[in-house]
């Protein structure tokens, strides 16, 4: 096959025999491949609802799924619900399949572990070893990882990577079945594994292209801290914290202002140094709480004196908006076979108001021919084979660093 020939397919199944389901997910993901082997197959299965914790039912169909396809790379995991062919699925029993063969590319399995070794750190703090987490090398240009959010440190993997590879990108997602501890299954080669995570490099030409869209809008004008301590903001532009949201607050419409109330958020800029500081310059972060009595404003991160910062507001008009406009370039920049998809477990139904916007939104967004219109109207079309899940978190870039994040869609195009 030419090395232009890239060929991707996906497949989605759902019913109770997961099993049966895997069989159906895979042969539809394997029909758009023309005969052709899978470099990489990505796969996730649904267990169902809070009842039906994993099990040796999910181990099979994920077995089954790795058997029938024969890809020289397969990754997988369990899951609180799963999109293909341009449909989200969650806590219904369900697998996705999405198969690639992509000439030109290099794929190489990563199944890192995390050992735990109580009161050894160098101030009596438990340190964490990582093992089995291959560095890059010079021809590899992205990293896939799903990770088990109970075992494996993915926050201090990301910050490893950010030190000894800066600008090397990891996209993916953290494992979300129903249960708890202990529930979720990686899938990787044939193998199951319960903890640690999952991955695969890509090296090569061409390189796939990434979208890290973290769902907010932003409101008033980005401002530098002039006060804080730890994670809570004392002081913005010279003035208190609180006193500067309630006016930005109360600048909005009557509307608006009560979805900002409800849906709050604190953009940090990513690069102090930019001249401007636009919509997608911020690693947005929750606001925690405001204080009235000593005017702070109390944010899920930590913000240094100086940083810049914007607030913004997290909802389905603008997380829609802002998927759609990061989409734009990358349709611009060349065609897409297909995507992989990692959307937060509440962009689904919770969001919107229906599983089904993120994915129909990435087919639609990356289709040349249908991006003018709306998601829905793209259900029957080909266009991008787009696969992926609803993840207890998502892993990107943003501003040139690996960050964890929440109510975020991640995708990587082929």
């Amino acid at each position: 096959m030419p090395t232009g020939d890239r060929r991707v397919g996906d497949g989605l199944a759902v019913g109770p025999d997961l099993t049966g389901a895997a069989e159906v997910a895979t042969a539809q993901a394997l029909a758009a491949l023309g005969g052709s082997t899978p470099d990489l197959l990505v796969f996730f299965v649904c267990p169902g609802g809070p009842d039906r914790t994993p099990g040796t039912e999910v181990e099979a169909a994920g077995l089954r799924v790795m058997e029938l396809a024969g890809a020289a790379t397969a990754i997988g995991a369990t899951a609180h619900g799963v999109m293909a062919d341009a449909r989200g699925v969650e806590a219904e029993p369900a697998v996705a399949v999405w198969a690639a063969a992509l000439p030109g590319t290099t794929v190489t399995a990563l199944v890192p572990s995390a050992e735990r070794r109580p009161g050894v750190g160098p101030n009596g703090e438990d340190a964490i070893t990582v093992r089995g987490l291959r560095p890059p090398g010079e021809g590899d240009r992205a990293a896939v990882l799903v990770a088990d959010p109970y075992a494996f440190p993915v926050g201090g993997v990301l910050e490893r990577v950010n030190a000894t590879n800066p600008g090397f990108p990891v996209i993916g997602g953290l494992a979300s079945a129903p249960g708890g501890p202990g529930a979720n299954r990686l899938f990787v080669d044939g193998r199951v594994h319960t903890g640690g995570a999952v991955g695969a490099l890509l090296g090569g030409d061409p390189a796939p292209r990434l979208v890290v869209s973290q769902g907010c809008r932003p409101i008033g004008p980005a401002m530098a801290v002039t006060g804080a301590e730890q994670n809570r903001l004392l002081g913005l532009a010279g003035r208190p914290a609180a006193e500067r949201l309630r006016e930005i607050i109360a600048a909005l419409p009557p509307g608006e202002a009560e979805q900002a109330l409800r849906g709050l958020h604190l953009g940090v800029a990513v690069d102090e140094y930019a001249e401007t500081h636009e919509r997608g310059d911020f690693l947005v972060r929750a606001v925690l709480a405001v204080d009235p009595a000593d005017g702070s404003v109390v944010a899920g991160d930590v913000v240094p004196v100086g940083t810049t910062v914007r607030f913004q507001v997290r909802d389905a008009a603008g997380a829609a908006q802002n998927l759609h406009e990061l989409l734009g370039p990358l349709r611009r920049s060349g065609p897409a076979e297909g995507a992989l998809l990692f959307s937060c477990n509440g962009r689904g139904a919770g969001m919107f108001g229906d599983a089904d916007h993120d994915v129909r939104a990435v087919r639609a967004g990356l289709d040349p021919d249908g991006a003018a219109a709306p998601p829905a109207a793209h259900g029957g079309r080909r266009g991008p084979r787009v696969a992926g899940f609803f993840a207890a978190g998502e892993i990107g870039p943003v501003g040139g660093r690996n960050h964890l994040h929440g109510f975020t869609a991640s995708v990587l195009v082929v």
